[in-house]
């Protein structure tokens, strides 16, 4: 035989069938490609090391965003419409100023954080949720900054109109600054989390936890979450913003059950 031959001759096995590769009984999307035999110490190492490394990003970007605070802050007083603030304790725009560092400084060192977690669980993963870590990744980034955007444009600016019309006339309108920080960031980043949503269902839909019919079929339990949540996650009162954030939560779920429908699923 020559060596042509004996290249010719190899048999590349097929992952798509089982009878190929390995075991048939196994589908080859459900093994662990990068299995190593670790020992409880050294995962426990692994896992302080990922944990030092996301600290210290989050430290240095937590610094880099307090020297750079101002125009962060100014930019989050614009939904205000000039109302004016006030500082009501000694240092308290100080300690606003680090509130708004160590909220930015942790939503820019997410990737990087995000990408310690994946490194360090990604050993366990077979090609199957493998194969989700992409589009998880991208579109949990998008739907939190889609989040974060949704409450900057429309939650935040409803929520302070309706606390500023309603007594217009009665009270004049200064306000504490570190109250009103504690609204926003607060209102900001429930909204970003909400908007995680069709990420979970993807999870489950893919993992055949649920079915995308399961989902559809709970609708009421849905409205009644999305109104629950709605109100839980809105730090003001009022209706209008309530109604915002629910309509967006339910808008969120049924086109995750859209996407979970698209795979297949």
């Amino acid at each position: 035989m020559t060596p042509s031959q004996d290249v010719d001759s190899v048999k590349v096995p097929n992952l798509d069938d089982p009878e190929e590769y390995g075991n048939s009984d196994t589908d080859p999307l459900d093994e662990l490609p990068d299995e190593i035999e670790m020992s409880l110490f050294d995962h426990l190492e692994e896992l302080r090391l990922r944990i030092f490394y996301s600290l210290i990003a989050v430290a240095v970007g937590i610094i880099g965003c307090f020297f750079a605070v101002k125009p962060i802050v100014q930019l989050l007083e614009v939904p205000a419409q000039g109302v004016k603030f006030l500082q009501l304790a000694p240092g308290e725009y100080f300690f606003v100023s680090l509130k708004v560092a160590a909220y930015t400084g942790f939503v820019l060192t997410s990737p990087f954080i995000l990408y310690q977690i994946i490194q360090f669980v990604l050993p366990g993963l077979t090609r199957r949720e493998r194969r989700l870590l992409g589009p998880v990744v991208l579109g949990s980034s998008v739907l939190f900054a889609g989040g974060l955007v949704f409450a900057y444009l429309l939650l935040i600016p409803a929520a302070l109109k309706f606390f500023i019309s309603y007594g217009a006339d009665v009270v004049e309108q200064l306000w504490s600054i570190d109250k009103y920080f504690e609204f926003v960031l607060l209102l900001l980043f429930s909204t970003g989390l909400a908007f995680q949503i069709p990420i979970i269902q993807l999870l489950l839909g893919n993992l055949n936890i649920v079915s995308s019919e399961r989902m559809v079929s709970g609708w009421r339990y849905v409205i009644m979450g999305a109104v629950i949540l709605g109100a839980v996650l809105t730090p003001s009162t009022d209706p209008l913003t309530q109604s915002l954030l629910a309509g967006a939560v339910l808008g969120l779920y049924f086109g995750g059950v859209g996407l979970v429908k698209l795979t297949g699923k």
